[in-house]
């Protein structure tokens, strides 16, 4: 029974975001757009590009140069 006790904390550790590192999802979301040939931005987009999806949780689109 201990072991589940020291599994769970152990994984509760691992997924605890660092203050100043980007979290797991954050960071997923942040390769697949540069896998997509985008960027993040933090404000918005230039006119001449388009919204394909999100960088991070917190708001941050991931913008692609319309084709």
């Amino acid at each position: 029974m201990r072991v589940y006790y020291l599994l769970f904390e152990f994984l509760f550790l691992f997924l605890l975001p660092v203050p100043g590192k980007i979290g797991i999802i954050s960071g997923f979301q942040k390769d697949y757009c540069k896998r997509r040939s985008g960027r993040c931005a933090l404000i918005g987009y230039l006119p001449n590009e388009e919204q394909i999806g999100r960088c991070a949780l917190s708001g941050r689109k991931c913008c692609q140069k319309k084709k």
